[in-house]
């Protein structure tokens, strides 16, 4: 199906839409179209009301984040006298997988 366009002279000149013209086309002149439009809009209240909803989910976070400070120290001193043995420490409470660990100078990080 091509539209026709009209020139100057008033004749009519054929106009390749491609496909998806076409489809567009179809979808323009279709009485059917408010219809679906109406039909899609309609699914999407429905789904929006009869999806299961909670206003404060509870999420399990099984994480925790141990921040300290260590005023004066080299990021190697912390590491070797705070961050290495917490992690150590930390690495044995029952259920623990991972244990990760960062050092800087004056502070450190353990993340279990």
């Amino acid at each position: 199906m091509a539209d026709r366009e009209f020139d100057n002279s008033g004749a009519k000149e054929e106009l390749e839409l491609g496909m998806a013209g076409n489809i567009a086309s179809s979808f323009i002149h279709s009485p059917l179209t408010p219809l679906i439009l109406a039909a899609c809009l309609a699914l999407g209240i429905l789904g929006i009301m009869i999806t299961p909803r909670q206003e404060d989910p509870q999420i399990s976070v099984p994480m925790v984040d141990i921040f300290f400070k260590f005023p004066g120290a080299s990021a190697e001193q912390v590491a070797s006298l705070a961050t290495d043995p917490l992690e150590r420490m930390m690495s044995e409470i029952p259920n623990v997988k991972h244990v990760y660990s960062a050092s800087q100078r004056g502070q450190g990080m353990v993340t279990v």
